[in-house]
Parts: structure tokens; sequence; C-alpha cells
């Protein structure tokens, strides 16, 4: 029979009070966060990171948490002890979650809602209270050590004067906390077999001295320790009375370092320095009522001007505006977009809040945890809503920071809103998709909710407009049928895959190794360390391949026809592309050769392309195309179809067209059609991504006309 959360709670309390349960805890942190690798960082290196047997952080800064409320004793337990203490742990967590989970239960369901067929076991406060902490981590440590740093760039004075270090001096103090542990680790494995087993121990690993941290960083012993005492706790009977549960405040988050009295510090999880680096001072200032305002302005302005900064990455200087303010007729301020991107007709709105996510919610307080989405997620999807509805109205003037009014055209194909809070939500996705209450257009998508650090990775690997507004549309588009742990899953299956679900899926779960090789590209780029900056998929198939050219010129022609193609061109498989490159590279080069012009046409699903290949002069090159399309749409009863005329002599691309309007029998059309042009090469992608075989030659044509593949448009 499954036992209250409190009795297994309070167990776990008195176990982590053992003695020597200081060396149970760095086995623990040495066997589930290590990475050890060789040369290069490889997927094999994480492997045990996703095993089900795994602590996460969350369970482990509980047993630190646990710990820190008795005297910590430092003797090493005899090897059978060590072993009875470590099984124990493993046990009462097992069962701590199942107890935690039990509200999500089929059992916790309301029988007469059920029968209604509106019951959602996850609705509920305490239902979100086990998503909330084992959801996992939403961003890379490396993150919060550089956006901590941009973060309190304007609160840097207060924290020299109020705390004695510097944010340059805190940097130096992390590198050097987090090189002496890999060198201490290394040491300390070195000297097991060295030893007899009652003196097998990790524990040397995660003690650090303010004297050894201050000659590594080069500061005075006296800085290093106003940092550690800073971000560090005392352990003892008095200490953490707080935490009398698994969401109640846990000291040991927030001050991640053990103050041994004069003997030293222990820093179990370098994760929770990071993450604290991040965001314990900003509560150091909101005790300082004479700043605390100051600090909540600085925080705002943290997270537009970090936002427009990524974005700017990818989508360049001018199409990305801060604080546009919003003006109506009258002259009548009647919103304001945080941030502004406009790429030819697509447009995104993007929402920062600073709102986290408070601790009466975390321990299942229904109120509280609506009340806190209320104020963060839907706040800013309902302001960016309001302000996405003005951009395809013409009434409205939009000026930025400066007053100087943009140039934009009401006619967006696609408008997106992003959300982006600037701390870490645990289980913000999920949240999102119980709580949040939005609205869709055919203009207006739904809203992407995301945190800061989502937004930094998205941006670092999706580094095109095409590319990263390609994704959004589709993750949008998926988001009641996949489901992950968190975003990043997601993202690293788009990455290796394409990121496709066919129409017969709905459901389709995700696990989180799926995101080892973003995981290995995140922190090749960002730390240095050898391996693969980049994983294998959409961002690598293409190489040197035409379409890759192709799409290059897209981008920066910025018409909206052309930019249809590229989301198009980017939802083909990566058979379908490569066929695609080497059928552009044939026609070019028979263009090129005989001085005639060639086409080459591409259905998919209800939509379709054609390419021609010729250096008529504009008119008649143009003429000739949006003839060839309009019959192509008619032909294979495609819903839109787009057209780009290509120079064979430099694969320039001249121009681009596009046809959206339903299909309509058309007697007249049909004789057109039946008489087209046989000089066409015609490729199909019905195999790639669903699964589906290949059209055959005696199929059934994909354009709908009753007749055999190999007699319609496959000789065409």
């Amino acid at each position: 029979m499954l036992r209250a959360e409190k009795e297994i709670f309070q167990d776990l309390a008195l176990l982590c009070a053992s003695d020597g349960y200081a060396h149970v805890v760095a086995y623990l942190c040495f066997r589930d966060n290590a990475i050890r690798f060789d040369g290069e960082l490889r997927a094999k290196d994480f492997k045990h990171q996703f095993s089900t047997e795994r602590l996460v952080r969350t369970e482990i800064n509980t047993l630190i948490g646990l710990m820190c409320k008795a005297r910590i004793s430092l003797e090493v337990p005899p090897p059978g002890k060590m072993q009875e203490l470590i099984e124990k742990t493993e046990m009462l967590l097992k069962e701590l979650h199942e107890a935690l989970a039990q509200p999500m239960s089929l059992a916790a369901l309301d029988v007469e809602a059920m029968k209604s067929g509106n019951a959602n076991s996850f609705a509920s406060g305490m239902a979100m209270r086990e998503p909330i902490f084992y959801s996992g981590e939403s961003a890379y440590d490396f993150q919060y050590r550089e956006l901590a740093l941009r973060k309190y760039a304007s609160d840097g004075l207060w924290i020299e004067r109020e705390k004695g270090f510097s944010l340059a001096s805190a940097k130096k103090i992390i590198a050097a906390v987090l090189e002496m542990q890999d060198e201490k680790a290394m040491a300390a494995l070195r000297a097991i077999p060295l030893l007899p087993p009652e003196q097998w121990t990790i524990l040397p690993a995660y003690k650090v001295s303010s004297e050894d941290l201050a000659g590594r960083a080069g500061l005075s012993v006296g800085e290093v320790n106003l940092f550690l005492n800073a971000f560090a706790i005392k352990a003892g009977p008095a200490c953490n009375t707080q935490f009398d549960s698994v969401n109640a405040f846990n000291g040991a988050n927030a001050f991640p370092f053990i103050d041994l009295s004069g003997d030293g510090f222990l820093l179990f999880q370098r994760y929770s320095l990071s993450e604290a680096f991040y965001d314990t001072p900003f509560f150091w200032m909101c005790s300082d009522r004479t700043y605390i305002n100051e600090a909540m302005k600085n925080r705002g302005r943290f997270l537009e001007a970090y936002s427009a900064e990524r974005l700017r990455s990818v989508f360049g200087q001018t199409r990305v505006h801060e604080n546009v303010d919003i003006w109506g007729t009258g002259q009548q301020k009647v919103g304001e977009i945080d941030v502004l991107v406009i790429f030819a007709n697509r447009a995104i709105v993007l929402q920062g809040k600073s709102k986290r996510l408070t601790l009466e919610s975390r321990k299942g307080n229904d109120y509280r945890l609506k009340d806190d989405f209320m104020k963060s997620v839907q706040a800013s999807y309902n302001q960016g809503l309001a302000c996405a509805k003005c951009l395809n109205d013409p009434q409205y003037a939009f000026r930025n920071a400066a007053g100087e009014q943009l140039a934009i055209k009401p006619a967006f194909k696609e408008i997106h809103i992003f959300c982006v809070v600037s701390d870490h939500y645990p289980a913000l996705g999920f949240q999102a998709r119980q709580f949040l209450k939005s609205e869709e257009t055919e203009v207006i998508k739904p809203p992407f909710v995301m945190d800061v650090f989502l937004l930094d990775v998205l941006c670092e690997m999706l580094r095109s407009p095409l590319y990263l507004l390609s994704y959004v549309n589709r993750r949008i588009g998926y988001a009641d049928r996949i489901f992950s742990s968190n975003e990043l899953v997601v993202l690293s299956y788009h990455l290796k895959r394409n990121l496709w679900i066919d129409d017969a899926t709905s459901f389709e779960w995700l696990g989180d190794d799926i995101a080892v090789d973003l995981d290995i590209a995140m922190t090749v780029r960002r730390t240095g360390i050898p391996g693969a900056d980049t994983p294998d998929g959409i961002l690598t198939e293409l190489g040197a391949s035409p379409v890759k050219t192709l799409l290059e010129q897209i981008e920066h022609v910025e018409e909206p026809a052309t930019i249809d193609l590229g989301f198009l061109l980017l939802c083909l498989g990566g058979e379908t592309l490569e066929g695609l490159g080497r059928s552009i590279g044939q026609m070019a080069r028979k263009a090129k050769a005989q001085k005639k012009h060639h086409d080459l046409t591409i259905a998919v699903g209800d939509s379709g392309m054609s390419m021609h290949f010729n250096r008529d002069v504009g008119q008649v090159a143009a003429e000739r195309l949006k003839r060839h399309c309009v019959n192509r749409k008619y032909a294979c009863r495609a819903k839109s179809w787009f057209g780009v005329c290509i120079n064979p002599e430099n694969l320039k691309l001249r121009f681009g067209v596009e046809f959206v309007y339903p299909w309509e029998q058309s007697d007249a059309m049909d004789e057109v059609t039946e008489r087209m042009s046989s000089g066409s090469k015609t490729l199909t992608d019905a195999a790639s991504f669903s699964g589906k075989r290949k059209v055959g030659r005696n199929d059934p044509c994909i354009c709908g006309s009753g007749k055999k593949f190999k007699k319609c448009c496959l000789g065409k």
C-alpha cells in the first residue's frame, strides 16, 4: 500500500542525517552527474544520463537540503553501511515519486468528470507537483553563467557595494571551482585503488577552499570568501528548517556551497552553483527596499534586450525592433510590443515576463498556481494577441523607441506570438498545455511559450530566418500531438529528423535521450570542449547542394512568394532534397549546354513548385512561368503552387511567383492541361516523412488525374 508522502519524506530526512551521509551524496552525484569522455565528446558518453535508475538534480538537491538540517559528519561509512545507505536512499526516492504521481493516476480522477468527458487529471495544483519537481532542466549550466553576467550588468555596482565582490570576480571564481573539481575528481579516482575499501570515497572531489580558489582565480582570499559566504549554507539543527516537503523552499538550491566551519566548503552540484548565480542575486536586491524598483526595471530590460539581440543574430539588425508602440486613430496608444520581428510576410510578436513560480504553487495550491501562470504566461499572451491583431489593420501605426514610424504593410500571412519568461519555470510547456487560453486565426498562429534559455538555443542552432520560422510553424502546429519532458528534446529531434508528424498520428512521445546531439553541439559551441558542434541532419545534409544555394538566395530576396517556396522546400525529406538537388544541377547543365529552356516540377501534398531554367528577357520568362504554374496547379488539383526562374549559368534566382486559390474543375483547363508540354521533369515526395512507399510507375498519379503515374506526371 502506498504510504503518505509526508511519512516518506520524514524517513528520508532521518536517513540523510546518518553519520557519513555526505559520502553517499558524493557517490550519487558522481555516478549520475559526471560525464566522462576521451578526446571528443560523443553520444555514448551521455548514455548513463538517460538511465531510468539515475537520480535527477532535484532529487539529489533534496538529499543535500535534508542532510544540511543536521550536523554533517565526514567520516567514511564502512562499505556495507555505505551500500545500505545508497540502496535505502534509492528505495525511498522511488516511493516518494510514486506518492507525488498519485494525484495523476486514474484512481484520483473524478468519476463524474470521467463520465461527462471533462476529466483532466493534470489540471489540479496537486497533480502539477510531480511534473514541476521532475520536469528536468530547461537550461544548460553554461547558459546560466553567461546570462547572469548580462542579467546583472546594470546591478554590478550594487552587488560590489553590498556583497564585496564584482561580477568579473564571480566569473573567475566559478571557473576556478569547475576546473578544480574536474582535477580533484580525477585525483580521487586515481587514489581509490591505492586505498583500503574502508576509505573509498569520491567526496574529496567536491571540497574546495578559499585559499586554493584565490590562487587559481588570481584574486584575494578575502574577496573569494565573500563570494563563497554569499552562496553558502551552514549545516546544523537550525538550518533549512522551512524545508519540510519536496516543493518547499530548499536553501541548498539558493546556497549551493556547504560551509564546513573553517574546513573549507562542499559543492556537490556545479549546475546548482550556475543556477544560483543566475537567480539568487535578484533576491538579495529585493530585500533592499531602496533598490528593489531599480532591480525590477533592470530585470525587464535584460529580457527584452537579450531577446532582441538573439533574434537579430538570425534576422539581422533592420528586421528586429524593440519597444514598439502601437498608435490608433486620434493618436491614442493602444499597445506595446516588447520585440517585433518583420520578415517578408511573416511577423513575430515577442512579449516577455519575469514572473516566477511561487513556493505556494510548487506546493500544489490551485489558486496560486493558476494565478502565477496568469500573471506570467497568460498575461504575456493576452498582450501579444492584442498587438498581433493590430498588425494586419491599416488604421494602426507602429513606432519604435525613438518615435520613428515603421513601414509595416498589413498583409501578413503568419504572425507568431512568443511568450518568453526570464527564469526557469518548471514544466513550462506542460503548464501551458493545461492552462493557457488562446485564440487562433488563419493568420495569428498558436503561441510558442518558452524561457529565455530556449530562445537562445533556437537562435544558436537555427541561424537563418527560413530555418527558424519553419521550425516554429511546425512546432506549434504539433503542440497537442508531440510530447517531451522539455523543448530541447523536440528541437534536437527536428535537427536530426526534420520535425514531421503524419496526420494519422495523434500522439508521439519523445524520449530525453534524443536531446543528446543538441546537448553535445551546445556544449562544444559554448565551452570549447572537442566534439561535433552541429548535429547530423537538416543543417548538414544539404552540404553544397544547389538546394542550399537556392535557400540562401531566397532569404536575401525576401519576397512573399519566394519565402513561401523556401518553407515548402524545408518541409521535404532528406532523400527528396537530395534528388531535387541532383535534378536542379541536371536541368541547369542542359539549359546551359543546349541554350534552351528547361523546367523541373515537384508536387508535395496539396502544393507544388516549378523551376524554370532560362535566360529569356524578364517579361517573356515571367509570362511563361506564370502560365506553366497555373497549368501545373490545375493538373495536380493543388491549393497552392510556386514558381521560380533560375539563371542556368550561375544558378542565380531571378524571380518567383505564387498562386494560392481553391481548385475548381474547368473544361477549358482540362483541355489546356491535356496538351501540356512534355519537356519537364517531375519529382514526387510521397515517401518523405509518412513512411509510405514511393509512387510506382503503374500507381495512380499523385496529381489526381486518374491516369497511371507513368502516363501522366512521370513523363511530363
